[in-house]
């Protein structure tokens, strides 16, 4: 980006998680300025959602899945969103016959859990677009700790999905 400092960069695990460090606290204007970039640098364009180390150990802190564990037959899956939600949704909530089960709102993100064996992430993914529109990303549970543990080790002050 053009006349800002940028130091750090890495992308994690998918495309998509980029680890960087900054000092723009102003998360609404890096999303800004990383959408204005995307075109010129790397020839698309992207709804970005930035998240940073502080944001993400909050999330962790409120142990928002309870103890419970990503696995194949069950996913924990976190929802970012461009924009607070306004919702009416009572919690925990059930969007699609029991397949999915909403847990809640916990610093901003919706965490949800998947039971993998009558239910598609897709489905759920699709169900939430609808209800949110398409500024949103969702992540694991396994992700967001991943990110948040290469953050300790990196020290930055940014996440970009």
């Amino acid at each position: 980006v053009p006349g800002r400092r940028f130091s750090n960069v890495r992308p994690f695990i998918s495309r998509g998680n980029v680890l960087f460090e900054s000092d723009i606290k102003d998360t609404a204007k890096l999303e800004a300025m990383l959408e204005q970039a995307w075109p010129t640098k790397l020839g698309f364009n992207s709804t970005t959602i930035v998240r940073s180390q502080k944001q993400l150990q909050e999330l962790l802190t409120t142990n928002p899945f309870d103890g419970a564990k990503h696995s194949r037959d069950t996913y924990l899956l976190v929802t970012f969103f461009k924009q607070p939600p306004s919702s009416d949704l009572k919690f925990p909530f059930y969007p699609q016959n029991r397949e999915y089960k909403l847990l809640g709102m916990f610093t901003g993100s919706l965490c949800s859990k998947i039971d993998t064996t009558s239910g598609k992430t897709r489905n759920l993914m699709a169900w939430l677009e609808k209800q949110y529109g398409l500024g949103i990303t969702s992540r694991t549970w396994n992700t967001v700790t991943r990110i948040l543990q290469k953050m300790e080790w990196l020290r930055p002050t940014g996440l970009s999905f």
